[in-house]
């Protein structure tokens, strides 16, 4: 992983750039917990070797994988960072280019980057919190 600070201050911006065979869901876990960020946003393009996303199961209360076993295009990836019990996490959403042009998408579990995730980080100086709620399974974020 590279990464640039393009924009200083409370509202600070970062480019990063992940290399190949980086799990992206774990590299930008990292990153977060390093720059101690609190609420970002994330965006980013790229392909991925192979991935898995998942769709969250409201009676299980946990997502359901959706692996894709080849190679993609990350024609979207949105999602933003918080304060969670373990320190900053981000929550990805993917939307996945296959080769035949259809698409996956859900919550990123992991990601292998292949062969690069061109990734934008909009950092602000609120810092909301994320708070388990058994109902509906989740940690959204704590505006209270």
């Amino acid at each position: 992983m590279r990464w640039q600070q393009v924009q200083q201050g409370p509202s600070a911006v970062y480019v990063v750039v992940l290399d190949p065979g980086e799990d992206a869901v774990r590299a930008l876990t990292a990153f977060s917990r390093e720059r101690s960020l609190g609420a970002s946003r994330i965006t980013a393009v790229g392909a991925f070797s192979e991935a898995v996303v998942g769709w969250f199961d409201r009676e299980a209360l946990d997502y359901r994988p959706i692996p894709v076993d080849e190679q993609c295009e990350v024609l979207s990836l949105i999602g933003d960072v918080a304060v969670a019990d373990d320190g900053p996490a981000p929550h990805l959403h993917a939307v996945l280019g296959l080769s035949d042009g259809s698409t996956r998408g859900g919550h990123l579990l992991p990601g292998r980057v292949r062969p690069t995730l061109e990734v934008i980080v909009r950092d602000s100086p609120a810092e909301p919190a994320k708070t388990h709620h058994p109902e509906p399974g989740l940690a959204p974020i704590d505006l209270g």
